[in-house]
Parts: C-alpha cells; structure tokens; sequence
C-alpha cells in the first residue's frame, strides 16, 4: 500500500439526523470535469444536505487545480474523486504535514487502464492475453489497409497516448500485421467501439474504467503476462520517444476522496460519512452508462443512484440519514 494509502481515516460518529443537521454547516464540494467524479459529487451534496442538513456549494475542478487550491488555500473542502498518480509526490507531502487527509478510498477497486477487446469475442476464440490477441490481425478491422488489423490507441494530446505508443512499440504490433489507429479524441474512442458492437466485429485498444463504455458494452481486459516496473514506467513507459521500451503493466490508480484539515476537524459527523462512501467500478460503469442512454445529468444520476441502489449507498449513513434521504427522493 502507497504511503497515501496509509494514511486513510475513518473518523466514528453516532448522531441523529436532528443533530448532524445542526453541526453540518457549509461544505464546499469540487465537482470535477469528468462524468464519474461529477456524478460522485452529487452524490454528495444531496446525502450531505438531505440527510445532514449541510449547505453544499459544489465548485467547478480538476485534479490538479483542485488539489493546489486545497494544499495552498484550503478550499475547496472535499475533492470527491482524486486520481492520486497525477498529483502522488505533493499529496503525500501535504498529507505527511497535515494539510490534507484522505477520507476514503472511492473507487475501491481503483481506476482500471490497460487494452481490451469485446468479451464475446474473447471468449469465442479464446483470447485471454495480449499476444493471443496480436496473432489474429484479422479479427480486428480498423487499420486504413484492410489487409492489417487495427489497433486503437489513446486519444491525441492525451498522457495516455504516449504510454500507448510505447506499449505498442514494444508489442511490435507492426511486425505482427497491425497499425496503431489514432482515435482522435475521447469521442472518436468511443465511437469505434460502438461501431464495432453494432457491426458484431472485433475491437482491440486502449481504454480505461470507470466509464460509460465499459458499462454498455461487455468488454474484457487482457493479460499483458508482465508486472508493473515502477523504474521503467517513470524513465521509458511514460517518456515521449523512449528508444527501447519495454512491455510494462498499468500500475493501479489510486482515487481517493481527499479533503482540507480544516474541514475534517470541523466536520467529523460528516467524515464519518465520507469514510465509509466508496463503489465499485462496475457499479459506476452502469450508472454512467444509465447516464448516457438518457441524456443524464450529473444530478439525475445522483438521484438514480439513489432511488435503485439502495443496497450500496444505505450502509454508508445512520438509519434515521438513511430515512432523510429517502424521503427526499
């Protein structure tokens, strides 16, 4: 476990929801710029003020604005889904001095990276790995020469596009009858895998989880057969023109719910909330999927959540929270 990691809190605290609406106060929630961390802020903010009775402002973020603004301002008070790899040197630095503190882990079995191909594909011809994959280039349509198979990558400009490239080099998926197609962008991501669904073909590339994707379609991730080297991550994997890199597994993301000192010494009634409020990445995937389907928003999906998933959200809170709560759906 990551020193980060180390230092998650839970705090314990018994009271009714008469009493955790007189010592909630105000809470500034950042509601970041992706759809799982937007959706888990609302979350947020409709348990913190129907069942605790708090104020709940949320604030536009990203990960490492957000994180800056919380280290050096102390504001805003709780970054709901921190994906710690972007920002790990000065988060451990402001946790080890007390700036900030980790109140849970939210997506408990973290952010998923790595390259994946339609589960009824796999299953149908046997592909578990990613060189059983390489050796069937027909399978996968996609490259400009249809006499290649074609291999999805990151989306341009992305940090991810250049990890790709080199995970690909190293594959050598030229020399077994691939091109690395570029996507374009998230969309353009997107918009291949549907095609291919659509069309009953074959799809092999890049992507990650929690997404709405991964909770359309069924998909499986493929075994790369090598673990993750830390060192030859940080100096070739992640290092644009890496002239010799090497096969290297995608190190576990870890996503956290951070929040200020100030707030969590002022707050225990809700920290206790937020120590125990954490899902999984298939529960997400089928929320943001929900999402998509319907044109969601980030607070339709809250409420969706809410009124179907019961079971999930229900432990995190006091019965008589967990009444509030319902009550307001």
């Amino acid at each position: 476990m990551t020193k980060t990691g180390l230092a998650l809190l839970g705090f314990i605290a018994a009271a009714s929801a008469a009493s955790a609406q007189e010592e909630c106060g105000s809470v500034s929630i950042a509601e970041m710029n992706w759809a799982s961390a937007g959706l888990a802020a609302w979350v947020d903010k409709i348990i913190l003020e129907e069942g605790y009775g708090c104020e709940v402002e949320l604030v536009t973020g990203d990960t490492v604005p957000t994180f800056t603004s919380m280290n050096e301002k102390a504001e805003p008070d709780v970054a709901p889904e921190l994906w710690v790899n972007a920002v790990k040197v000065p988060l451990d630095a402001a946790v080890d001095e007390g700036r900030i503190l980790i109140a849970s882990e939210i997506l408990t079995d973290g952010g998923v990276e790595g390259f994946w191909v339609p589960t009824k594909l796999a299953e149908e011809h046997g592909i578990k790995t990613i060189e059983d994959a390489l050796a069937r280039p027909e399978l996968f349509p996609g490259a400009e020469d249809d006499s290649r198979g074609g291999f999805f990558g990151c989306p341009s400009g992305w940090a991810c596009q250049i990890i790709t490239e080199n995970q690909t080099r190293a594959l050598d998926i030229e020399g077994k009858g691939f091109d690395l197609v570029d996507p374009g962008s998230a969309a353009g991501l997107d918009g291949s895998i549907a095609r291919a669904f659509n069309r009953d073909e074959g799809w092999l590339g890049y992507y990650w989880a929690p997404t709405a994707i991964l909770g359309k379609y069924e998909m499986t991730k493929l075994e790369l057969g090598v673990e993750n080297d830390k060192e030859a991550w940080d100096n070739c994997t992640v290092v644009n023109n890496c002239p010799d890199p090497a096969l290297n597994e995608w190190p576990r993301s870890d996503v956290f719910t951070a929040v200020t000192k100030e707030f969590a010494e002022s707050n225990q009634i809700t920290m206790d909330y937020l120590g125990k409020r954490a899902w999984s990445n298939d529960t997400v995937n089928e929320l943001l999927a929900w999402m998509g389907d319907n044109q969601a928003t980030n607070e339709d999906g809250a409420w969706y959540f809410l009124e179907n998933y019961e079971e999930i959200w229900a432990p995190w809170v006091s019965e008589d929270v967990a009444a509030s709560v319902k009550d307001a759906i």
